[in-house]
């Protein structure tokens, strides 16, 4: 499927964005790493969240006044704010109006450093890209999934989840039958990491021939 972005011209100077996601356990993890590996520079979200959460990060006293039983050692404790938003909407609303405006700037930032090194295909690795709408600052949306029984065995083998943890996390994602359905490329990471990497080397030569379009 070719996204509406593609009958636009790109400026010279912008990179082509690809957007990486999947639901949890799914194997985006591995597939950014694979893609950094084949010199597509990516920016994960995730990465963004801990960075502001570190002691001397934007998003300490922000976080630390709304979630003061948070603080930690000159930063944010995840493990004590995961605790304080599990099962609280309200909180996790709170905790996410002072968190996306701050990755949204990361971000911005970090197309700024693309476009300067004339970068020609870029990655935005966003977990919840369908969740917050995301898929409109993107040209094109790879989505990782995996079959359900690995996706969950993955998750449990993780420190500190749990099944009801992880219904919980499932609860807020949007399943995996229709992010593939809004993909643009779909990428099964539960065959062999040589076929997914044989297919994430595909869609990176892909965006880089579109972005010359």
């Amino acid at each position: 499927m070719v996204r509406r972005a593609l009958t636009r011209r790109l400026r010279p100077e912008r990179p082509y964005i690809l957007g990486l996601t999947g639901s949890i356990g799914m194997g985006k993890t591995t597939a950014a790493k694979a893609l950094k590996r084949l010199h597509v520079p990516v920016f994960s979200s995730d990465t963004a969240v801990h960075r502001l959460l570190a002691p001397g990060g934007h998003g300490v006293d922000p976080v630390g006044d709304a979630f003061p039983a948070a603080c930690a050692d000159g930063g944010i404790s995840r493990p004590k704010l995961a605790s304080l938003v599990f099962g609280n909407p309200q909180a996790l609303a709170r905790l996410e109006s002072i968190l996306h405006p701050l990755v949204r700037a990361e971000t911005e930032r970090f197309l700024a450093a693309a476009r300067r090194a004339r970068r020609p295909v870029v990655v935005l690795d966003i977990p919840l890209l369908y969740e917050i709408g995301a898929e409109d600052r993107v040209h094109e949306v790879i989505v990782v999934t995996a079959p359900e029984s690995l996706q969950r065995a993955r998750v449990l083998a993780r420190g500190g989840q749990t099944p009801e943890r992880l219904k919980a996390i499932l609860d807020r994602q949007i399943p995996d039958r229709v992010k593939r359905a809004r993909a643009d490329f779909i990428v099964p990471t539960g065959l062999s990491k040589r076929d997914s990497l044989r297919r994430l080397a595909r869609i990176a030569i892909l965006a880089r021939q579109r972005r010359k379009a």
